[in-house]
């Protein structure tokens, strides 16, 4: 059955967010998340290649036999991820350098070969484009409100190394707004603290939204259709 647009949207944004929800890709996830520039990187790195290998798993799957459906969706990502890994090392070298293994590692996130199945072969190409999109934008949301969090938290700054990005005209974004910070926001710990607060905030919402949806439906109905 052929999905609707804004049904793949809110998935991918939220309902399925891959670092909430699924709970996939966390180990560049947690790694990678010192700071707003590292996380935002790594995240339009994963969404380019979910967005293409969605597409291109989308447009080969009436000719791809079942047999060997998985080995070619993960030949097809990997060649995106090179692709990407190469395009970052000639024009983003210094946070190529910076992500390190984690680019490469893209080839493992479980979030992409879960769309190229799930989805991208069941769905026409505008679909799978669209749900690699939004899949893509919903981790990088997380990588960079994580980031964020983390970087303020452990250094006192925002936006630090924005000229790897950016360019060295970008360097007025690079603001520290306290000296120094609390060291365990950077370490581990600090990245498994921060993602527990977002996911229990994410239900936290879900939940208020979930009874505030069953209040309106049990409120009584006068004659006229209306609240009584």
């Amino acid at each position: 059955m052929t999905a609707r647009p804004a049904e793949v949207i809110k998935t991918g944004l939220w309902s399925n967010n891959a670092g909430l929800v699924q709970l996939l890709g966390l180990c560049p996830l947690l790694a990678v998340s010192t700071s707003l520039v590292n996380g935002l990187g790594l995240g339009i790195a994963t969404t380019l290649v979910l967005m293409a290998s969605n597409l291109t798993v989308s447009l080969i799957r009436d000719i791809v036999r079942p047999e060997i459906r998985i080995p070619v969706f993960v030949l097809v990502i990997a060649s995106f991820v090179t692709a990407v890994e190469l395009v970052m090392n000639a024009w983003f070298h210094e946070l190529f350098r910076v992500l390190g293994i984690f680019i490469p590692l893209i080839v493992t996130n479980c979030a992409i070969i879960g769309r190229a199945e799930a989805f991208a072969s069941r769905q026409p190409p505008t679909l799978a484009v669209l749900d690699g999109l939004a899949m893509g934008l919903g981790f990088t949301s997380v990588l960079v409100v994580l980031g964020a969090a983390r970087e303020l938290l452990g250094q006192g700054s925002l936006f630090s190394g924005a000229h790897m990005m950016f360019g060295e005209g970008s360097r007025w974004l690079e603001l520290q707004l306290v000296d120094g910070g609390f060291l365990l926001a950077l370490l581990p710990p600090g990245a498994f603290i921060g993602l527990g607060l977002m996911v229990a905030a994410k239900n936290l919402i879900d939940a208020g939204r979930a009874r505030r949806s069953r209040q309106v439906s049990a409120e009584p109905v006068g004659a006229a259709g209306e609240p009584a």
